[in-house]
């Protein structure tokens, strides 16, 4: 029950952030509560789907620092765009996670993801294959700053 609260709370926050019509509350209380007895009914609703063991604390410190990589990984995509004599070099690198649970391996992966320049293309056991458009961007996966933000994350729940 703890968890289907939780995604409803956060599913109404998220619409009245998107939607931005608060007199149309009444139905994004119902459009939430569709969503959670649906997911309910689809036993979608547990640790891995909504992942309170987590907390938000650890996501404080660990959100800011994506956010500043994503932008500046958009900055060097843009360069190597408006500058074509930039040459890119696309490559795949095979990145190890040192993260213990599935679920922060995924984060870890979707945060590669995130940021431009590269995408996980495929993940068995702690491994990610991570396709880059440049030796530097995979460099920097394979150097492990991120791994080991994720690894905190996982630590500190």
């Amino acid at each position: 029950m703890k968890h289907s609260l939780v995604l409803g709370i956060v599913l109404f926050m998220i619409w009245m952030l998107w939607s931005g019509h608060h007199m149309l509350i009444g139905f994004g209380i119902v459009s939430c509560l569709l969503v959670v007895l649906l997911s309910r009914r689809m036993h979608i609703v547990d640790d891995e789907g909504v992942p309170l063991h987590l907390g938000v604390r650890p996501f404080i410190g660990y959100a800011p620092w994506l956010l500043m990589e994503i932008v500046r990984a958009n900055m060097e995509v843009a360069l190597w765009i408006l500058l074509p004599r930039l040459a890119i070099r696309p490559t795949v690198v095979r990145v190890t996670a040192s993260q213990k649970g599935d679920l922060a391996r995924v984060i870890y992966a979707n945060s590669i993801t995130l940021t431009p320049g590269t995408v996980s293309i495929d993940m068995e056991g702690d491994q990610i294959t991570v396709h880059a458009l440049s030796y530097q961007g995979a460099d920097e996966d394979m150097a492990g700053e991120m791994n080991r933000r994720v690894a905190r994350l996982e630590e500190s729940s």
